[in-house]
């Protein structure tokens, strides 16, 4: 993920790989944790640490399986190891990306 200082809905929603009406949707569910300002346009615009949030919030509905309560449950619970998961996830989907390219290279 770049170092930007704000994402874009549409930015969100291309690295969850899901459509902005589901980001959206979670961003009026999780209220409490994701206030994204508005940009001149109205625009959501989303922090890391929002990003970051969705992206623990993706991983627990989507690839855990949880419901928003349970996942809201979770995160309320032991919100430093579902962090520390989502960041393993990521680095080893960076290592997958890499060997596919030296695999490509050979």
């Amino acid at each position: 993920m770049d170092t930007k200082l704000y994402y874009s809905i549409g930015e969100v929603a291309e690295i969850l790989g899901e459509n902005t009406s589901l980001v959206r949707f979670w961003t009026n569910s999780f209220a409490k944790y994701i206030r994204p300002k508005r940009n001149l346009k109205g625009n959501r615009i989303y922090t890391k640490d929002e990003v970051d949030f969705l992206r623990q919030l993706h991983y627990l509905i989507k690839d855990k399986g949880l419901t928003l309560e349970g996942a809201a449950k979770q995160l309320a619970s032991d919100k430093k190891k579902v962090e520390a998961t989502v960041q393993i996830l990521d680095t080893l989907k960076g290592i997958r990306e890499q060997l596919a390219n030296i695999r490509k290279s050979l």
